[in-house]
């Protein structure tokens, strides 16, 4: 299922601010373009740029050869925090359609989408077509940030296969009015998601509902677990991103509430503070496993991302 070929950039890192790095951009563009064949630098084909690998790589299903995807944020870089290069601004500006996760998720790109969007950039927000999961009553703790509380809106939509398909159902329009031909594509992507919600339901049926209990690395797994029936206990990072602090109250609270509930598993991921997870896990008793919950594993496709993942869950919690 959904074979792809993405064109990834190296992460690069300056030390300049954004406001440079997008006059640098602006000169880049207007010096000329390269010959490489898409339209972000100077061809004819059509070109979207996607801000991460997992909505990528079906974008990439979805229109096949009709058009080229180049993702934007490198697969394995934690979206939440990579921050774009001159040229990465250059691209997003040159493209015929950006699309997005919304929500805040691409935290180090966000003035730089903005403001390509402003420009008159053609932008997909995958999170204004599906229903958005908002944080609940008992789920991690309190961070002092009024877009980590109850009520927040959470941004790690593609943790559900069936979420992600209202978004690509909202993409096919338009694709349409880019003149890519993407009909046929995008419902082979809808029948896919379909297909792969039942078999990660079929492999999570291994977990008893006695175990099903979640401590992450920060709340990354709510679509996931409103889906397939799991509860959150709470993160080692109390809020929806990365960038939210750690405090030794908040780690005290944690560490009793897996004693309590009596948790089998922290599931890490990028960002994660490693040894805050294993010094936890040593206190507790249980095991610490890594997820790739922002990631795409080697064959670089959705489903063998999110069947990955599910088949550590049922392995850790079964």
């Amino acid at each position: 299922m959904f074979p792809i070929q993405l064109k990834c950039e190296s992460a690069r890192r300056g030390t300049v601010g954004l406001a440079a790095l997008v006059a640098v951009a602006s000169v880049i563009a207007g010096c000329g373009t390269d010959s490489s064949g898409d339209s972000a630098n100077g061809g004819d084909r059509t070109t979207i740029v996607v801000t991460y690998s997992v909505l990528g790589s079906l974008v990439s299903d979805a229109v096949g050869d009709n058009a080229d995807v180049v993702v934007l944020i490198p697969n394995g870089s934690d979206p939440h925090e990579w921050e774009p290069s001159a040229k990465d601004i250059e691209r997003l500006n040159n493209a015929d359609l950006i699309v997005r996760n919304g929500l805040d998720l691409e935290g180090g790109v966000l003035d730089v989408l903005n403001l390509a969007q402003e420009d008159g950039v053609p932008t997909f927000v995958a999170s204004d077509h599906i229903t958005v999961r908002l944080v609940g009553e008992g789920e991690g703790l309190p961070t002092g940030d009024p877009d980590q509380e109850v009520g927040a809106q959470d941004p790690h939509l593609w943790m559900d296969p069936l979420t992600l398909k209202d978004a690509m159902v909202a993409l096919g329009p338009v694709l349409v009015a880019q003149g890519i031909d993407a009909t046929e594509g995008i419902a082979a992507v809808v029948a896919g998601l379909e297909e792969l919600d039942g078999e990660v339901t079929d492999i999570l049926a291994a977990v008893p509902v006695a175990n099903r209990k979640l401590v992450t690395g920060h709340e990354s797994l709510g679509y996931f677990a409103a889906r397939y029936g799991f509860q959150l206990v709470g993160a080692i990072i109390p809020g929806l991103t990365t960038q939210a602090g750690v405090s030794a109250e908040a780690l005290a609270r944690l560490t009793e509430a897996i004693d309590a509930q009596q948790v089998k598993a922290i599931f890490t991921e990028i960002g994660t503070p490693t040894q805050v997870a294993e010094a936890i896990a040593e206190e507790t008793g249980v095991k610490v496993v890594d997820l790739a919950s922002h990631n795409l594993p080697d064959d670089g496709t959705y489903s063998s991302f999110l069947l990955g993942n599910a088949r550590k869950v049922a392995a850790a919690l079964a």
